[in-house]
């Protein structure tokens, strides 16, 4: 997997700065702060669990896990709209919301390390994007999911 390359803001920062989302959004202070960057076709996250994420084993916690697969798809599938030409329309935050993800837990990732996640479009539309996006850990992938989002349209 290509490491992340954070010359730069991340997407994070350059496309929702103001978002309070718990995993991704640089507004919120008591979240995750995942920064997420393009790497050609694919994109590269770093990410270093907390104690209080533990799944009570020594493991890091499936929510977490599904967490920060569903929030670094985020990054890929507003980086790949925006490049579309497809931007959040008028009311939304973001273009699109997440509608699925089916996440599949492979082997269990470490509360002690640092692991890398990776994400690519792998279907898009102006009406729907779908992203496969992976955590590893020493050349490993621990999980791994495909995530559907929806276009948002505010009412």
């Amino acid at each position: 997997m290509t490491e992340p390359s954070p010359e730069g803001p991340s997407i994070q920062d350059t496309r929702y700065p103001d978002l309070p989302c718990f995993g991704c959004g640089p507004a919120n202070t008591d979240g995750l702060q995942l920064k997420s960057y393009r790497t050609g076709s694919t994109y590269a996250a770093r990410f270093r669990p907390w104690p209080a994420h533990d799944n009570g084993m020594g493991s890091l916690n499936g929510g977490i896990i599904a967490t920060v697969l569903d929030c670094h798809s985020a990054a890929a599938v507003v980086d790949h709209a925006y490049r579309s030409g497809w931007p959040p329309l008028p009311g939304a935050a973001l273009p699109y919301v997440t509608a699925g993800l089916d996440v599949r837990y492979l082997r269990p990732s470490p509360l002690d390390a640092e692991v890398l996640l990776g994400a690519e479009v792998v279907e898009a539309s102006e009406t729907a994007i779908d992203a496969l996006v992976w955590l590893e850990y020493d050349g490993k992938r621990r999980a791994e999911a495909r995530a559907h989002w929806r276009r948002w349209r505010p009412r």
